[in-house]
């Protein structure tokens, strides 16, 4: 190895310099430089020129990376790092001094063979060795750096080695495809001596620790580590780490390192060996923080689904409202139920269905809101819980409905009167006291075998038996039940084919005058005659006014009644035509306009027709009914009060209702019978409605002594089966002619002085 004899003034005739030392420097065949500690160029000599072919000037002041061919240019680096581990040890001998103020130390370090790089771009083979160069700063000056006397340089001697047997050129391929490979890599790459000294980095090493170069130049290993564990998160458990694995040479380890500032590295750490022998240890770490993000990420998504789906599943199976089992629960419940009974005791086996829902719940939401409804749902659902067992279950079908699944019941009777008496009690809800009631269908499994969809089947039908039969209460099953349900959906069923068919006929009764002794009003009739038989209207009219086929029927008599009787109406301005109306009608928002439009269309004065309604329409006291029964009456249509005497409403309200006559319902008529009764309702019921200004009709009028009596208390119009049975249209002038002398041999046979 080349040692340097002179420090700054070897190359640059510094003065005090021993005479002809400058010439030796000058006159050397080899490259002789000086390397700053950051690889900047300080000086060279004329053989540097020549070999480089660069100028001096431009050398100094350079990288002296510039020099090295591609895969070598960190070779110099490398030996400085070298030399100021040796310097660090104890010296063998003292440095000789140069000059009074320099020192060389470092001349036994190996040479290294590199490529230099002309200006030009040529490369050759060359030899490189080095010694270290310590100037005393003088007084102020910093040397705490290098050998702890000064500022540390490299005085380095290249040597071209072309002319030399040519070398492997295996060997140099290698090393620029090793050094190219360890620059191109995503992961930091540190080489470390089995003595605990770093060998070597590659770039991106130095940048994903952020470490200084300085630092890195100084070879202060001890400064290093401490500038990597002030990253880390646990920087003892690094420590300890290192620690185990210098003590196991040759074990390998792979783990991830947390910073504080939230990146994440992945470690990995395996010897380095030459010849089976290890010499160090080789550091690889990577940047997974990206990585560790979206793994967290993803983590989090999953713990969020896991929790999505412990509520789904929840929701699947339970009422969110009520916190009651849901329908789902309860078919699967009643499914394993009817699958498997559980033993041969009859009582185990058991399995009774009670449906259920609430009546009349409309009007609490309509009247307090959903809020105050939701309410009554979830206090229902807390009283039908204290009603059964722990093992039953209770569940909500949706809206008002609910079900209870009795599973070895002993008395399933006694548990549905429970949940109706808990009903009873009162609900105080926002200040308002409500009385809640329940319609309750029993249904269990009997000697026939039934599933699942039958048996709630079942227990539907029931419930709607309670209804029918007038609410808050229960009935269990009854398979007459059941053959009244299909009768009923077979009568509607034909009630819908009779109407798209037009197979609704109109009959006419007359309606006599016992002032006049005529007939001044005929009632149009809906009639269905099925297969030949007459339906009687008790029977399809409220089938009609479920279905809501009502509407088209009433529609229906409507128009056919002005168109039949219009001649007849024109031909008396004091006769009438009167016609039934549904409170299914009156709902609709343009009835009104739509008699009008009849009357209209049909050429029918208004003041001609009569709309007959019950009492039953006025019990809502529904605004809308009112405003159109009066929108009618000033268009000039008159309203009759039918079947007066069998409703619920107060007979004080009789004189705020937008009616023109009352309609005796028959069963008050039915009680006379020799007419020499006392009936001082049936009186008073006339009087009263003379005393309003209506008119009086008796309908169901089969006797000459019911017609007698009625006419001797003053009764306005009669009608029944003793002038005339209803008729179609086609029999209605018989009819009238009947009616005609029927009233007029009353009003012959009256005694003298009678009213």
């Amino acid at each position: 190895m080349i040692a340097p004899s002179s420090p700054e003034g070897a190359l640059g005739a510094a003065p005090g310099a021993a005479p002809g030392y400058s010439e030796l420097v000058e006159s050397s065949p080899d490259a002789l430089l000086v390397v700053a500690e950051d690889g900047t160029i300080r000086m060279v000599n004329a053989a540097a020129e020549r070999m480089f072919g660069y100028r001096r000037d431009e050398l100094v002041g350079s990288d002296h990376r510039l020099l090295l061919a591609e895969g070598f240019q960190n070779a110099l680096q490398g030996l400085f790092f070298n030399l100021r581990r040796e310097a660090a040890q104890p010296p063998a001998h003292t440095p000789v001094a140069l000059d009074g103020d320099a020192a060389a130390a470092g001349a036994d370090t190996a040479p290294v063979e590199a490529y230099g790089r002309r200006r030009d771009g040529t490369e050759f083979q060359a030899e490189v060795a080095g010694a270290l160069l310590v100037t005393d700063g003088g007084p102020g000056e910093n040397t705490s750096q290098g050998t702890g006397e000064g500022t540390a340089s490299m005085i380095a001697a290249i040597r071209d080695t072309s002319h030399r047997p040519a070398t492997d050129d295996g060997l140099r391929a290698a090393m620029s495809l090793l050094s190219a490979t360890l620059e191109s890599t995503a992961d930091g790459i540190l080489v470390v001596s089995s003595d605990g000294e770093i060998a070597g980095v590659n770039n991106q090493f130095v940048s994903m620790w952020g470490i200084p170069r300085e630092l890195l130049a100084r070879r202060d290993d001890a400064a290093i580590m401490a500038f990597v564990l002030d990253q880390l998160q646990d920087p003892a458990r690094f420590a300890e780490k290192v620690e185990a694995l210098y003590a196991d040479p040759g074990a390998e380890s792979r783990d991830a390192l947390h910073f504080r500032d939230g990146r994440t590295f992945e470690r990995y750490s395996r010897p380095q060996k030459v010849a089976d022998e290890v010499v160090g240890r080789v550091w690889s770490f990577r940047d997974v923080t990206a990585a560790k993000v979206a793994q967290d990420r993803i983590s989090r998504a999953m713990a969020d689904l896991a929790e999505q789906s412990a509520q789904l599943k929840a929701l699947a199976f339970q009422d969110s409202l009520t916190g009651l089992s849901n329908r789902q629960m309860f078919s699967d419940r009643l499914a394993g139920a009817l699958a498997d009974p559980g033993g041969t005791d009859p009582a185990s086996t058991a399995v009774d269905v009670l449906l259920l829902d609430l009546d009349d719940f409309k009007e609490v939401n309509d009247i307090l809101g959903h809020h105050a409804g939701d309410q009554m749902l979830m206090e229902v659902g807390r009283r039908l819980r204290t009603c059964v067992r722990p093992c039953d279950v209770v569940a909500r079908l949706g809206g008002d409905e609910f079900v209870v699944l009795l599973i070895g019941s002993l008395d399933a009777d006694a548990v549905a009167a429970r949940i109706v008496d808990s009903l009873r009690v009162p609900v105080w809800i926002d200040g308002t006291m409500l009385r809640p009631s329940l319609s309750l269908g029993l249904a269990s499994i009997c000697e026939d075998a039934v599933d699942a969809s039958e048996l709630l089947r079942r227990a539907d039908v029931a419930m709607y038996a309670a209804k029918a039969a007038g609410k808050n209460r229960y009935m269990r099953f009854r398979p007459e039940m059941m053959e009244a349900l299909v009768d009923r959906n077979n009568l509607e069923a034909g009630l819908r084919l009779a109407v798209d068919n037009g197979q609704i006929a109109v009959h006419y009764q007359p309606i006599v005058s016992t002032s006049l002794g005529k007939v001044i009003k005929v009632e149009a009739l809906a009639r269905w005659i099925r297969d030949g038989v007459l339906v009687p209207p008790k029977q399809f009219i409220p089938a009609a006014e479920r279905s809501g086929l009502i509407v088209e029927i009433g529609t229906e008599v409507l128009l056919r009644g002005c168109t039949e009787l219009k001649d007849w109406l024109q031909e008396d301005s004091s006769r009438s035509l009167a016609v039934n109306v549904s409170g299914v009608q009156l709902q609709h928002g343009d009835f009104a306009e739509l008699v009008l439009a009849v009357t209209e269309s049909c050429g029918v004065d208004p003041r001609q027709l009569v709309l007959e309604v019950t009492e039953s329409v006025f019990f809502e006291d529904d605004c809308h009914v009112i405003t159109q029964l009066v929108s009618l009456r000033a268009a000039g249509v008159r309203v009759a009060l039918d079947d007066f005497g069998t409703g619920y409403s107060s007979l004080g309200r009789l004189q705020d209702l937008p009616v023109d006559t009352l309609k005796i319902d028959q069963s008050f008529v039915a009680m006379i019978s020799t007419g020499t009764e006392q009936l001082p309702i049936l009186s008073a019921m006339i009087d009263m409605a003379h005393g309003l200004g209506l008119t009086v009709t008796a309908e169901g009028v089969e006797t000459a002594a019911q017609a007698g009596h009625l006419m001797d208390r003053g009764c306005d119009a009669l009608q029944g089966f003793l002038f005339s049975r209803p008729q179609p249209e086609a029999a209605l002038a018989p009819a009238l002619d009947k009616a005609a002398r029927a009233i007029g041999a009353m009003r012959g046979d009256r005694v003298p002085g009678s009213r």
